[in-house]
């Protein structure tokens, strides 16, 4: 059974238009009947934990011990180094999914905002209480999205931070925007997922054809656009 995880990234990839299914099943090490079945689901797939108790989540602390140390080794040299034994594209994947948050930036690279590629998201909160009616006051979060290739700004006070507040926040606000972007960039927010999504957000990523991405820890510079708003 696909997992849920797979199912997103399948989707997204085939979603930004630049890969065939052969390719992505010869980049992502999976069989061309399983991004089918990815590509042909109409709703997100069961997730199971015994399913996806997985051998890998056994590894997982010493692949990426490895990956701090030498952040480029390659998949087969980390399989050898942590005596993995199962999979070798199910392991190929899970390191995929790992590895950029050990890749250090390239100090060369030059950034150059596409259309339509990313938007930055944040929380904000407003500095002191304000009335919500009924003789309540509070500080609800506000969620704000920025476009990074137009500037454009959108934003929607939420009855609260966690996942189905931010979720429905989101598609509210792309539903205005009339459009999904390639990339959604967070910044470690709880119900969003720190290190790897919540399993809603992947569900809600993967349903359109989006990635949200996770920044490492201290890196406001990556969605300082939205950090400025």
């Amino acid at each position: 059974m696909i997992t849920l995880d797979d199912w997103a990234e399948i989707r997204r990839l085939y979603a930004s238009g630049g890969h065939s299914k052969r390719e992505l099943a010869k980049r992502l090490g999976v069989s061309r009947g399983t991004i089918d079945r990815a590509l042909q689901a109409d709703r997100v797939p069961r997730y199971e934990r015994a399913l996806t108790g997985s051998s890998f989540d056994e590894v997982a602390p010493a692949v990426r011990k490895l990956l701090t140390d030498s952040p480029r080794m390659p998949s087969p040299a980390l399989a050898e180094r942590v005596g993995w034994s199962g999979s070798s594209s199910l392991f190929r994947l899970r390191v995929a999914a790992i590895r950029p948050e050990y890749l250090p930036p390239d100090p060369a690279d030059r950034i150059d905002h596409q259309p339509g590629v990313q938007v930055q998201c944040d929380l904000w909160f407003p500095h002191q209480a304000i009335p919500l009616g009924h003789d309540q006051h509070g500080m609800p979060p506000v969620l704000v999205m920025t476009s990074t290739f137009s500037g454009n700004i959108q934003a929607l006070m939420l009855p609260s931070r966690t996942t189905p507040d931010l979720l429905g926040g989101m598609w509210q606000l792309l539903q205005q925007a009339g459009a999904v972007p390639e990339r959604l960039v967070w910044d470690n927010e709880t119900g969003i997922g720190r290190r790897k999504l919540t399993e809603p957000a992947a569900a809600f990523a993967g349903t359109l054809g989006t990635k949200i991405v996770l920044l490492p820890p201290r890196d406001p510079e990556s969605k300082g656009m939205v950090e400025r708003m």
